[in-house]
């Protein structure tokens, strides 16, 4: 639904990272269904950027520095080069073996090479994000009334509302965004970012890394989990090493298991090989696409994958893999989401935002639906 350069992860979407460092904007070349969303624009001076890639100070001088035709790479891909107006194409663009000029960049740095990455480098995310935006900067003040500590690891936007919460920031910051409200009797732990407009709901139990995306609402007890945005959990219910994409809702007590009982590395659906593959982590619980949504008192298993635009309930756990445009459960047949459904539904979530589901966004649902009922491997 997206270039991979538009995930949010830390306090900040890779674009939006490389856009502030760069004091630049920029757009994307990416598959052709997104391509009137996100259009490419280019000059007769290029730099191509590798949207996997999170920016580090050290790194983007050395980008800026670089002459034409000259790539910025470590040993296994590209991070950066610069061209002029004859871009390639995406293959070549990612081909290490497209120019015999280039430095090579050997320092740490993180980079998304699975889904599941998001919410394993969320931490280093937020705190890289926590320093990129507070510098200069001076935090709003908190409320006498809320229990804090470390607050010097705090940072408030204007227009916030926290009363009667508990902030710990002795592990990692703690990033509050405009007009977000933190409800009372809740406790959270940093590493934590609170995007603009997003709401934690009473009495919540957030443990770090998390970040709750902008117009996002999160209520019961959540611990290392990445919500894009315009999602809610709103209810009670445990959700752990999770990344929830945009437009999703949670039924209430929703819950997710990260754990195996066997404590085994835990598998997960993976797209390009249509197959399950071994994560080599210990915890890991749900990965869900955009416009999904599931009732109440669902059950997701360890390693959960559910695609896009998928309408979830019944009793018992889940399919730990679930394909785009499905339409029920464990119990009972499992059917296909109509698409003139799909698109009904998405018009009355985005008018409750304000925001208008057009012909551009509801053409990229339709190239999704085909995509998937084309491929499907439920």
């Amino acid at each position: 639904m997206r270039p991979i350069a538009d995930i949010r992860i830390g306090i900040l979407t890779i674009r939006e990272k490389w856009e502030k460092y760069l004091n630049a904007e920029t757009s994307s070349i990416t598959e052709s269904y997104l391509a009137k969303k996100f259009p490419i624009v280019q000059s007769d001076d290029n730099i191509l950027i590798n949207g996997s890639v999170c920016p580090t100070p050290e790194m983007v001088e050395i980008i800026k520095g670089l002459n034409k035709n000259e790539t910025l790479s470590t040993d296994d891909y590209i991070i950066a080069m610069r061209v002029g107006d004859d871009i390639f194409g995406e293959s070549e663009v990612l081909d290490p073996n497209s120019t015999n000029q280039g430095i090579k960049f050997d320092k740490e740095h993180i980079k998304l090479n699975y889904t599941y990455d998001i919410f394993a480098f969320n931490a280093d995310a937020i705190q890289q994000d926590f320093d990129l935006i507070t510098k200069g900067r001076k935090s709003g003040k908190l409320s006498k009334t809320n229990n804090v500590i470390d607050e010097e690891n705090i940072f408030v936007e204007e227009g916030s509302v926290i009363e009667y919460a508990t902030l710990n920031a002795s592990n990692g910051p703690i990033y509050i965004g405009k007009y977000a409200e933190v409800m009372e009797n809740s406790v959270i732990r940093g590493p934590f970012a609170m995007c603009e407009h997003a709401i934690v709901k009473l009495a919540a139990k957030i443990y770090g890394a998390t970040t709750i995306g902008p117009w996002s609402k999160v209520g019961g007890e959540v611990t290392n989990c990445v919500i894009f945005g315009y999602s809610n959990k709103a209810h009670d219910g445990f959700m752990g090493n999770s990344v929830i994409a945009e437009w999703c809702n949670l039924g209430s007590d929703t819950n997710t298991s990260n754990l195996k009982n066997t404590y085994e590395p835990v598998r997960l659906w993976n797209y390009p090989e249509k197959s399950f593959k071994d994560t080599g982590l210990t915890f890991c619980g749900l990965i869900m696409g955009d416009h999904s949504k599931c009732g109440i008192n669902t059950m997701f298993n360890t390693g959960t994958v559910v695609g896009i635009n998928c309408n979830i309930f019944g009793a018992g756990f889940q399919r730990n893999y679930i394909p785009s445009f499905r339409w029920g459960g464990s119990t009972g047949r499992a059917t296909n989401y109509k698409i003139e459904k799909a698109i009904q539904v998405a018009e009355i979530v985005y008018g409750r935002r304000g925001l208008d589901f057009d012909d551009v966004e509801q053409n990229i649902l339709k190239a999704v639906f085909d995509l998937t009922i084309s491929n499907s491997a439920y």
